[in-house]
């Protein structure tokens, strides 16, 4: 039996589904209220509900344009991407701990992150186009490169779970020492600022283009991922047991693993590499509502959206007048779960 079955709840301590979601929406609209009206300029619920009715439903109510500037354009976006942004690395982290039946899988395993991080880069510093867009196919095109690598190396030497994750491992240090380079060797002393802070996770430079960007990618991914739910429960039991209730394991093995990488590049594409979600969360809901794939992978979601919310608003209040990465707020809160989770790991080995 697989430790990810070992350390599901029992059925007394579940939480049911429909309950969980109505106090994820709570604590979402909560979340989302409080990135929206906290900050360097605090601004009234009054405010922000006359920036909706002006922006959603035509009116045309009397509020400051600054004001209505700082709400719609910069909060309210960068909270849209901030879910966005955390629902996909839950789900990240749900598959990929069934695919490798390893409790402590999580979205950079695969090296995936590394190389969206490489060639977002990459375009940065040789300054190949201008836009986001651009910076996004970069990153888009050096995860395909990544994945690739990290396929290639994998199945060329068996296949097995712990070949992929040695694979991942490989792969890492071999865009994240690309990445160093190309900024030691190339960027100027300002880009290679911004490029630090980027790559530590940072939501400062987002609109709602992103939001069109992530969305549309985030909802995809969660819907094949319901649809292949009872394959990923089968995932749980070993290959061997998927293979025997009649799950195609290499095909699904690579839809997967190629969604996990199209998901966790465009989320670096935006906003860099952010840790901790992929792992910390799907333990989390999984104690909540059990290790059934069609409740975990939407709970995950809706908790991963949550969190991230939760990290930007700490990460633009905890030192006045500065604004910390978010990776920084994300590690702070999932290194002492990570502990956690590999102490478990070890004792119901």
């Amino acid at each position: 039996m697989s430790t990810l079955a070992r350390a599901a709840p029992r059925p007394g301590r579940v939480m049911g589904l429909g309950a969980f979601l109505v106090l994820g929406a709570v604590a979402m609209l909560a979340a989302v209220a409080g990135a929206v009206m906290l900050g360097e300029i605090s601004v009234t619920a009054e405010e922000v509900s006359q920036t909706l009715a002006n922006r959603l439903f035509g009116f045309d109510m009397a509020v400051d344009p600054i004001r209505e500037g700082i709400i719609w354009h910069y909060r309210l976006s960068r909270a849209a991407v901030a879910v966005c942004a955390g629902a996909s690395l839950a789900i990240c982290g749900v598959v990929l701990q069934a695919l490798l039946r390893n409790p402590l899988a999580e979205p950079y395993l695969l090296g995936i992150s590394a190389g969206a991080s490489t060639g977002a880069v990459t375009v940065i510093v040789l300054m190949l186009g201008a836009g986001a867009l651009t910076v996004s196919a970069g990153a888009f095109a050096g995860a395909a490169l990544a994945f690739g690598f990290v396929a290639i190396l994998a199945f060329g030497s068996g296949g097995g779970t712990d070949r992929i994750i040695l694979a991942g491992i490989a792969g890492s240090q071999l865009f994240n020492a690309a990445t160093s380079f190309i900024i030691t060797s190339s960027a100027t002393a300002e880009q290679t600022r911004g490029i630090m802070f980027w790559l530590l996770g940072s939501l400062g430079g987002v609109r709602w283009p992103d939001v069109g960007l992530l969305l549309p990618v985030m909802l995809l991914g969660l819907a094949f991922c319901l649809y292949r739910a009872r394959a990923l429960d089968a995932f749980a039991f070993g290959e061997d047991a998927a293979a025997s209730l009649g799950v195609d394991v290499t095909r699904v093995r690579f839809e997967l693993f190629a969604l996990t990488a199209l998901l966790t590049a465009s989320v670096v594409s935006i906003v860099g590499a952010v840790g901790f979600v992929g792992l910390v969360i799907p333990h989390a809901t999984r104690f909540l509502v059990g290790p059934s794939h069609g409740r975990l992978i939407l709970a995950s979601a809706v908790a991963g959206g949550v969190f991230l919310v939760a990290a930007d608003v700490l990460s633009r209040l905890v030192l006045p007048g500065q604004v910390l990465p978010i990776g920084v707020i994300t590690a702070l809160f999932g290194a002492p779960a990570f502990a956690l989770i590999l102490w478990r790991s070890r004792r119901s080995g």
